[in-house]
């Protein structure tokens, strides 16, 4: 496929809408125009091809201007997510030698001063109030590295997957065969855009079919549901946690959602129950694709598929793709959706492929007699909050570093709404509150997605017979401790 994202934006309709944004309402043909005059701005301050731009921005069209302008210059995107603390922004920034784009004001933090604090080598402010056309080169090609985005690690800091336009294109025929889109289906997709999920469903997918596509700046669920009933939206993209909330809203009952014909949803287990609601009460029904940022899509639950097997497995396996089960059922793949590889990382690359050259997940799993793939289980410790990967590891550094923190140990606890919640378990020197974790930890920089939810004091840490800490005892203690009632 060589259309590049720049190509398939302005082969649509100028006139027909491209987003429903914060900012406004987008046509292509304006999407196309300020993503050019924004290029020439990158050009105009400095930046060459074949440099990297992190852009830090909540959702919106902006966001997408940012990451189409970053293309058609030349420029590597690396995505950042919203809510990045200092300490992941200043990581990343260090990591992949990039510049740095905000607004003028960055969920009320002045954008200067966040590029200042975390040591960005320029910084860029972005808007969309320029005026001028730009004139640029080719710009980036469908096979070349187009955008870094960062995962969670085991290392205590992300690294950073390598991402091409193929990459990510190749959802699109995917989800359309998958929910049998038409000619007129209108998106939303309420994710962080630099995320794989928040990636395809927004920048990628609707620019290959001309659908317009609803945007937020952050979620809210209230607002989502708004949002749906005005625009009569045909497919939302959202996380589980985030599908739950709108179940959870006072207003869902109220809501018009009957326009509804498809969610993909996941980043995390499905529940079957939540999930059956959903369909139960919008009409609309639910997909998911198993997949990951490394591996791109592996396996995709289609509009065609029995409601059982549907709800209950990550669906079949798409053609394209090799899949094998390795010793202790870890799935290992091989396809297009593959990423290149993590970013100046040889031994995390050497884990990721492993001597084979396959990717493993670091996800077990089963087949069934009819194909059909689940997940059993999770290699690598991780808690996904909400869709997101939170390294233990990460959270665990983040807590010792509190002086009246002796020792921790991170697992996930059960929760209704997101899945799981970061649950630290400590031993104090001296009494110590979340509250007050939480003071230390938001000055020291660290991404709220890495605070820990629950706190629960020990006066040791159980320990297993090799010596190291029992985390097996530690989540059977979780789950007794926060279990879901019903």
């Amino acid at each position: 496929m060589p259309e590049t994202i720049a190509d398939l934006v302005a082969r649509n309709d100028p006139e027909r809408v491209a987003f429903y944004a914060p900012e406004g309402i987008i046509t292509w043909g304006e999407y196309d125009r300020l993503s050019s005059r924004l290029a020439q701005s990158y050009v105009d301050s400095g930046l060459k091809a074949g440099d990297r731009l992190a852009v830090l921005l909540t959702g919106g069209a902006l966001t997408h201007v940012a990451y189409l302008a970053a293309q058609k210059a030349g420029i590597v995107t690396v995505g950042i997510g919203p809510r990045a603390g200092d300490a992941e922004i200043t990581h990343l920034l260090r990591k992949t030698g990039a510049s740095l784009a905000t607004r003028a004001v960055h969920r009320g933090r002045p954008g200067a001063d966040i590029a200042a604090r975390c040591g960005a080598p320029r910084h860029l402010v972005v808007d969309m109030s320029l005026s001028g056309e730009g004139a640029l080169g080719p710009g980036l090609g469908a096979d070349d590295i187009f955008f870094l985005n960062s995962t969670s690690g085991t290392t205590g800091l992300p690294k950073v997957v390598r991402q091409t336009m193929n990459n990510r294109k190749y959802f699109g025929p995917l989800a359309h065969a998958a929910g049998r889109f038409g000619p007129d289906e209108v998106f939303a997709s309420v994710l962080p855009a630099p995320y794989g999920f928040g990636l395809w469903s927004a920048h990628v997918v609707p620019a290959m079919y001309g659908y317009p596509t609803v945007l937020t700046a952050e979620f809210d669920a209230a607002e989502t549901l708004r949002l749906i009933e005005e625009h009569r939206v045909t497919v939302l993209c959202a996380v589980t946690a985030q599908f739950i909330m709108l179940l959870n809203d006072p207003g869902f009952a109220r809501a018009d959602l009957s326009s509804l014909r498809v969610m993909f949803t996941g980043g995390e287990r499905v529940p079957y129950a939540r999930a059956r609601e959903f369909e139960e009460r919008t009409g609309c029904v639910v997909l998911q694709f198993y997949g990951s940022n490394e591996a791109g899509p592996i396996s995709v639950t289609t509009v065609d598929d029995p409601p059982e097997r549907r709800l209950t497995t990550a669906g079949r396996p798409i053609p394209a793709v090799r899949l094998r089960l390795l010793d202790g059922g870890q799935i290992a793949v091989n396809g297009p959706g593959c990423t290149p590889g993590y970013l100046d990382d040889e031994p995390a690359n050497a884990a990721l492929f492993g001597p084979d050259g396959w990717l493993r997940t670091g996800d077990r799993g089963a087949v069934d007699e009819l194909g059909y793939l689940s997940i059993t289980g999770r290699i690598a410790d991780f808690i996904i909050r909400g869709g997101h990967n939170v390294s233990a590891l990460v959270v665990e550094e983040a807590v010792a570093s509190h002086p009246a923190v002796a020792a921790v140990a991170v697992v996930a606890a059960p929760d209704p709404v997101l899945g799981e919640r970061v649950c630290a378990y400590v031993v104090t020197r001296e009494p110590l509150t979340l509250d007050e974790l939480r003071v230390h930890l938001d000055a020291g920089g660290v991404s709220k997605q890495n605070w820990p939810e629950h706190l629960v004091a020990l006066p040791s840490l159980p320990l297993g017979t090799g010596g190291k800490v029992d985390k097996a005892a530690l989540r059977a203690d979780a789950a007794r401790r926060f279990a879901i009632p019903g």
